[in-house]
């Protein structure tokens, strides 16, 4: 017998994962969209002299080798999904903000319900759709421009590229989609959680090389590395998990002749409301002036970004002030969408429920809204640190295999894994509730 107040072992969540119909079928989904993903990412855009390219990735230019961690080296493969999802989380940070400016799209998500959230996720495709041509335009404009690249250069080479790109952008887009409405997890995020596995096993054998190759002060600074990236995940594992519980009381209740007695609860709020999305939207947020180098041929600007805006460039204190703000705005920003205090308020006050030694109301409101911030300003600082130390130490140690694969992915594996872990939990209580009305 399973009680159903625990939470489920491993092994019942492994037994349900083979023979629960529902959650097997939707694994199946998910890593069969997930593989279709990374097949597609080695299907050449054609017209290109890849050997050169492959070159100015491997060397030391920084820009492309951090943008190619995200499209999990669809750009260096010059593939149809060197994109990736990112004109995505891009057009999805543009709509959430002018969601927030914007009241005809807040009453949309907040009061239209289900249809309302359909006609954002619309909206979203249409800014997707345009971030994509802006950003596949340029990258075949930066082909264009460096003769060595383009095999046949000209106007056709720039239009067949990027409607290539943007053709690879949309199917990426609409497997994330289905992915989050048939699959486990949140679409987008375990396809960047994906990317980022993929470039691993080349890390990995970047950095044995490199101790093979050195001395034992080599070693002595990798193992160094190695331990501080795993301090890191139990970090951020407690940052995931942490949790306030706030009591609430509810009022008694009489159900026929029957009364009820008051039953306490408690109303939990989460560390850090926002998961994993503020690190992914901080970290698209400032690919945008490196990709944007590419394409302004003005010494100054790339100057600029080359010293202020790269991790481990000469201004690296610089990228980490404006990566720490970038993370704190964002958890604040998605912390005010996903918990509503005056919303959380009245629906207390409806149920009759309340909160000892506060006021119904205004004063609840309050009260929620001022714990709520507290708690979003020491998740945003932790998680700040968290993605900023390691990448520090990384600097400091001059172990150069792991550039771009630092914290900021760590906090995105490890978010996502909790995620999609606790999605299947969920999928796995919801069947042992279906067994229990069977019987």
């Amino acid at each position: 017998m399973i009680s159903r107040d625990k939470a489920p072992t491993a092994q019942e969540t492994f037994m349900q994962m083979a023979q629960a119909a529902g959650l097997r079928g939707r694994l199946l989904v998910t890593l069969g969209i997930l593989f279709l993903i990374r097949m597609g990412i080695h299907i050449p855009i054609p017209g290109i002299n890849r050997e050169q390219f492959a070159q100015a990735i491997s060397g030391n230019n920084q820009v492309l080798s951090f943008l190619d961690i995200f499209s999990g080296g669809g750009l260096s493969a010059l593939g149809v999904f060197a994109l990736g999802i990112l004109p995505y989380i891009n057009a999805s940070i543009i709509i959430q903000l002018l969601t927030a400016a914007i009241p005809s799209l807040e009453n949309l998500q907040k009061n239209e319900g289900e249809a309302g959230r359909r006609k954002i996720s619309q909206i979203s495709r249409y800014v997707s759709l345009g971030w994509a041509i802006i950003q596949s335009t340029f990258l075949a404009q930066f082909w264009l421009n460096n003769d060595k690249f383009a095999l046949h250069p000209g106007p056709l080479f720039v239009a067949q590229t990027a409607i290539a790109l943007v053709a690879g952008s949309m199917f990426v887009m609409w497997a994330s989609e289905l992915i989050t409405e048939r699959g486990v997890g949140n679409g987008a995020s375990l396809l960047i959680f994906v990317n980022i596995v993929a470039t691993l096993p080349k890390a990995l054998g970047d950095t044995i090389s490199f101790v093979e190759t050195g001395s034992r002060e080599t070693v002595g600074r990798v193992v160094v590395l190695l331990l501080l990236f795993l301090a890191t995940i139990v970090g951020i594992v407690f940052v995931q998990e942490g949790m306030r519980r706030i009591p609430i009381i509810s009022a008694r209740r009489q159900v026929g002749r029957r009364v009820l007695a008051e039953q306490r609860s408690f109303l939990p709020l989460r560390l850090n409301q926002g998961g994993v999305m503020p690190i992914i939207f901080a970290a698209a947020i400032l690919s945008l002036p490196l990709l944007a180098q590419q394409f302004i041929k003005n010494p100054e600007y790339s100057k600029i970004v080359s010293t202020y805006l790269v991790p481990g460039g000469s201004g690296s204190w610089a990228y980490a002030i404006i990566y720490l703000v970038s993370i704190v705005f964002f958890s604040y920003f998605y912390s005010s969408l996903i918990v509503n205090p005056v919303d959380v308020a009245q629906n207390l006050k409806k149920m009759g429920s309340s909160i000892p030694g506060i006021r119904p109301g205004r004063a609840t409101s309050e009260y929620i809204e001022r714990v709520l911030n507290r708690l979003t300003f020491l998740g945003a600082i932790f998680l700040g640190l968290i993605a900023i130390i390691p990448t520090a130490v990384e600097t400091a140690l001059k172990v150069p295999t792991f550039r771009g694969l630092g914290a900021t992915s760590l906090l995105i594996l490890v978010g996502v894994a909790i995620d999609t872990s606790k999605q299947i939990q969920t999928y796995v209580i919801s069947q042992r509730y279906e067994g229990m009305v069977k019987q």
